[in-house]
């Protein structure tokens, strides 16, 4: 079983930054791909980011390349998400998620950090 806790969400205007972490506890953390998701208020939670198990892969949403940098520290089981040139539209609950090694989807999933992009 692993437990996925993220941190780092807050309120930031527009054009700021943010760094949000998910740290996982339990499991083997190397052998995860992990990803970042995010859900607005009356919409479905759509996918951000994801990372290879080790660090050398990434794959982003149209919608936030060349503004967001996924990466990740197996020697501290964490994934990071580095939000820069936010807009108000990023504006969600962001959820990381870890899929296991020939898993077909995403196994467990963190509680979610808030982040608000003020206009």
């Amino acid at each position: 079983q692993v437990q996925l806790v993220e941190s780092g969400g807050g309120l930031v205007q527009a054009g700021g930054s943010l760094r949000l972490s998910c740290e996982a506890f339990g499991g083997t953390f190397s052998s995860y791909r992990m990803g970042w998701f995010r859900q607005a208020p009356g919409k479905e939670r759509e996918f951000v980011a994801r990372i290879s198990w080790s660090g050398g892969s990434t794959y982003y949403a149209d919608s936030v390349k060349g503004r967001f940098t996924i990466s990740r520290d197996n020697a501290k089981n964490t994934v990071y998400l580095q939000m820069n040139s936010l807009k108000p539209e990023d504006t969600a609950v962001y959820y990381c998620a870890a899929q296991c090694n020939g898993c077909p989807t995403y196994n467990y999933w963190g509680q979610g950090t808030q982040v608000t992009v003020s206009s």
